[in-house]
């Protein structure tokens, strides 16, 4: 039986996901537009207008919270990134440090690059919704999780019923009248939509205004839980960011970073950090799921998976290594320490635990643990040739770096070129 409307916060109630009282909490529903709607409208110039504007009132900024708890992670309603400098950042003492403070102050995210992504995930629910009524579309993953670039692409999942949905025929089909409508009705602003039919099929897109490409999936939610644990990692420590994206941008220019070619997904490298800042012997993260478990419960209603990190306060380590030395020990860690026939990466469990004997494991080099269904994210590295190229490129970077103590060494490219 419902709780009564005077004992709870509305903010915090439990409500179903299709209820219209719901629609109120979401952080990703559709707003009021302020001019023409953009795919009702003939002038792309009305749409660029509002896409160059810096002030679009998304309700990503305005979702609601746990009224009277603080925490360290940043509330929706608040700009993700209030600038290219935060005043949180860690302090660089050496070189190194910071010139990898440099390059994430170079290639961070900007709120308006967020911006476009969110506009055009608000206009698309609102076309979407005319096929699926009672559907809603999220963003999620790198553009939400604050560890995004100004490079990232958007990734965005349509939810359609509360009920899972089966990726083989189910949610296929459903992509196609998705890709179908964008083919038709929206095709003078969205450009080659084409379906991939993966384990978790897609359609992808380009995005003419925003000139972002996009990855649409059905009912993928984990997706969702994920972009807000990882939300919370990025925000509870200060070093977790800049750490992560050079890692990101050194991964790119070695060409080990793309799932469609045999090496590591960007969520896999994330991952990837976030496990080895939790398994030095003094840990710079801990497990929020384990520390939090109701913040994180993988049964969480959708419209309330935003608001739980809000009530987590940083954590506070007594490692005090720079960010060069915490990029050093990176390399070394995956170069020379870490058992890659035995062991599997979990940041569920913050260390490293015995590779699982299921057909998800089997014939994979490298095993990085989903945090919350236990899949393998890494499971596309599956021929010896690329995971010896990926355990080459860590050895010797973390050779180089160990000696010159220089980002430009396994990273060539000047701050100078990053801005261009």
């Amino acid at each position: 039986r419902r709780l009564s409307e005077q004992n709870v916060p509305h903010d915090v109630k439990r409500q179903r996901f299709h209820s219209h009282r719901s629609e109120t909490t979401s952080d990703n529903q559709a707003v009021p537009l302020t001019v023409q709607r953009r795919y009702s409208s003939g002038s792309i110039q009305t749409v660029q207008r509002r896409y160059s504007s810096e002030s679009i009132q998304s309700p990503v900024f305005h979702a609601g919270y746990i009224p009277g708890v603080t925490g360290c992670v940043p509330l929706l309603r608040d700009t993700l990134f209030p600038g290219p400098i935060e005043n949180s950042l860690p302090v660089a003492k050496d070189e190194l440090s910071q010139q990898v403070l440099e390059l994430f102050q170079t290639y961070q995210q900007q709120t308006c690059d967020l911006n476009r992504k969110e506009l055009c995930r608000t206009e698309l629910q609102r076309e979407i919704q005319r096929i699926f009524p009672q559907s809603r579309l999220f963003l999620v993953g790198s553009s939400l999780n604050g560890f995004g670039t100004r490079s990232s692409d958007g990734d965005l999942c349509l939810v359609v019923k509360e009920e899972p949905v089966n990726q083989k025929t189910e949610a296929r089909h459903i992509l196609s009248l998705v890709q179908k409508l964008f083919s038709t009705k929206l095709s003078s602003y969205i450009e080659r939509p084409q379906l991939i039919r993966a384990k978790v099929p897609i359609v992808k897109f380009r995005d003419k205004v925003s000139c972002v490409e996009f990855d649409l999936n059905v009912n993928n939610v984990v997706g969702i839980r994920n972009t807000f644990l990882l939300r919370t990692y990025a925000h509870i420590e200060n070093r977790v960011r800049p750490l992560v994206l050079v890692v990101k941008k050194w991964a790119s220019f070695h060409d080990i970073n793309d799932a469609s070619r045999g090496t590591l997904s960007s969520y896999s490298l994330v991952l990837m950090v976030l496990h080895y800042l939790q398994t030095l012997p003094e840990p710079i993260l801990p497990s929020l799921q384990k520390n939090y478990p109701d913040s994180f419960d993988p049964t969480m209603q959708l419209h309330l998976v935003h608001q739980a990190p809000c009530a987590i306060p940083p954590y506070l380590s007594k490692n005090g290594s720079s960010l060069g030395d915490l990029l050093i020990g990176f390399f070394k860690y995956y170069a020379t320490e870490f058992d890659w026939s035995h062991q599997m990466i979990s940041v569920r469990e913050a260390r490293a635990i015995p590779r699982p004997d299921g057909v998800e494991w089997r014939n994979k080099f490298i095993c990085v643990e989903e945090p919350f269904d236990g899949t393998n994210t890494a499971r596309a590295v599956h021929e010896k040739q690329k995971f010896d190229i990926i355990k080459a490129e860590f050895l010797k970077s973390w050779q180089i770096l160990q000696e010159k103590r220089d980002l430009y060494c396994v990273l060539p490219l000047r701050t100078t070129t990053w801005k261009r």
